[in-house]
C-alpha cells in the first residue's frame, strides 16, 4: 500500500506576477515593408478583437504550468480569438472562491475544493470543464527518522497542515482505507510556508500536502530523498483526481465559445509539452519574471506529473481532458464525507464534457513521439 517517491530535487521559490500576452500576435511596432501595411493593419484589428480571458494558476507558477505557458507561446490562444493573461494563485481553494467571485474567467483548481464551494455559494457555483491531471498529488509525508513506514504507523502521531489543506481533510477517509481510527492522531496547524519546517524541526512526525510543494522544501533543508516516506492516496483507495480547468457555470452558459477556445488552446499546449517536456520546461523558466527558478526543481516537479498526474492509462484511453464519470462518482462521495458536506452531489453538478473537442484531436502522442525530460 505504501508508496515512496525516490527522485532528487533542490528547492527554489518563484514568484509570478500578472503577464500579458501581447506578443502572441503582431504589434504596430514590428518593421513591415511598405507594400504590407494593410497586412499590419490587419493585424492590429485582429489584436483588437482577441477577446480578454483572465486566468488564475492554482499557486506560483511552476513546471506544472508548462502547458499554459506553451500555448501562449504558440500562439494557440490567439489562433482561438483569445488574449489569455494569468496570474498567480495561493492556493486550490482560495483560487476557487476568486473565480467564484468574478475575480477570474477561469482557473487551475481542483473539483473537490470546489464541491465545498458550491455548497456554500450556490448562486455563483464552479464547474470543471477539462481535466488537467488524472492523479492528485495529495499525500502524507513523512521522515524515516520518525518510525513512520506504513501508513498505519500514523496511528497516535502528530500531523502537521493548514487548515485549509485538501488531504488534511480527507484524512478521515484515508484512515478508514489504510485501517486506522481518524481520531487517533493530533492535528497541528500552521501557515503554508512553515509547514515543511515543522516536519524538519521534529514538531509534528508528518504533514498533509501534495507531494510536488512539500518534497522540494524538504531537499532544500537538507533531507535526501532515501529519508522521506511518501503515502500517495491515490495508492491507499482513494483514487482522487487532480487539478482541473475550471469556469464559472453563469460564464460558461454566456461565453461557451469562450470556454471551449481556451480548452482547445490549452489542450494543444499540454501534447506539445508531453512531446517535448523539456522545452515546456525552458518555457517556463524564461517566463519566471523573478529569475528564482531553479530547473533541476522544476524538472522532478514535472517529471513527478508526467509518470503520476498528465498520463496514465486511463488518460492514454479517454484522451487529454476527459474523465471516468464512474471513478469521479465514487471520489465524489468519498468528499462529502471528508469535507462533511451537507449536499450529495453528481457528476453533472461539478463536471461537464461539453467543451472538450472531438477525441482525434485530444490523443495523448503516441510514446514513439515523447521525447524525456532532460
Amino acid at each position: 500500500m505504501k508508496r515512496i517517491f525516490t527522485h532528487p530535487l533542490v528547492f527554489a521559490a518563484s514568484t509570478i506576477f500578472f503577464i500579458g500576452c501581447a506578443s502572441q500576435v503582431p504589434t504596430s511596432t514590428e518593421q513591415v515593408p511598405a507594400a504590407s501595411l494593410s497586412d499590419r493593419d490587419t493585424a492590429e484589428v485582429n489584436q483588437q478583437e482577441l477577446k480578454p480571458v483572465r486566468v488564475q494558476l492554482s499557486f506560483l507558477m511552476q513546471s506544472l504550468d508548462a502547458p499554459l505557458i506553451v500555448a501562449i507561446n504558440q500562439g494557440y490562444f490567439a489562433e482561438e480569438g483569445l488574449e489569455v493573461s494569468y496570474e498567480r494563485g495561493f492556493g486550490n481553494s482560495d483560487t476557487i472562491s476568486k473565480l467564484g467571485t468574478g475575480n477570474f474567467d477561469l482557473a487551475f483548481s481542483d473539483m473537490y475544493n470546489a464541491l465545498e464551494f458550491n455548497e456554500k455559494n450556490p448562486d455563483n457555483k464552479v464547474l470543471a470543464v477539462a481535466l488537467v491531471q488524472s492523479k492528485a498529488p495529495f499525500s502524507i509525508v513523512s521522515l524515516k527518522e520518525s518510525g513512520i513506514s506504513e501508513p498505519v504507523d500514523l496511528a497516535g502521531k502528530t500531523l502537521g497542515a493548514p487548515a485549509g489543506d485538501g488531504p488534511r481533510k480527507l484524512f478521515p477517509v484515508f484512515a478508514g482505507e489504510v485501517g486506522i481510527d481518524p481520531d487517533s492522531v493530533e492535528w497541528t496547524t500552521m501557515e503554508p510556508k512553515l509547514r515543511e519546517t515543522f516536519l524538519l524541526q521534529g514538531r509534528v512526525d508528518a504533514v498533509s500536502g501534495f507531494s510536488t510543494s512539500v518534497l522540494p522544501s524538504l531537499l532544500k533543508g537538507g533531507k535526501p530523498m532515501e529519508d522521506i516516506n511518501v503515502f500517495y492516496y491515490t495508492d491507499n483507495g482513494l483514487d482522487f483526481y487532480g487539478n482541473t480547468i475550471l469556469t464559472r457555470a453563469d460564464f460558461a452558459e454566456q461565453n461557451p465559445d469562450v470556454v471551449a477556445a481556451f480548452v482547445r488552446g490549452y489542450l494543444r499546449g499540454m501534447q506539445d509539452v508531453l512531446k517535448d517536456p523539456s522545452a515546456g520546461l525552458d518555457a517556463v523558466l524564461a517566463a519566471d519574471q523573478s529569475k528564482l527558478m531553479d530547473r533541476e526543481a522544476e524538472k522532478v516537479r514535472l517529471q513527478i506529473a508526467l509518470e503520476r498526474m498528465f498520463i496514465t492509462p486511463e488518460v492514454e484511453q479517454l484522451g487529454l481532458g476527459a474523465l471516468d464519470p464512474t471513478r469521479l462518482e465514487t471520489t465524489l462521495k468519498q468528499t462529502v464525507e471528508g469535507f462533511q458536506l451537507a449536499s450529495n452531489p453528481g457528476v453533472a453538478d461539478i463536471y461537464t464534457d461539453q467543451f472538450l473537442p472531438p477525441a482525434e484531436q485530444r490523443q495523448v502522442p503516441p510514446a514513439s513521439e515523447r521525447q524525456p525530460l532532460n
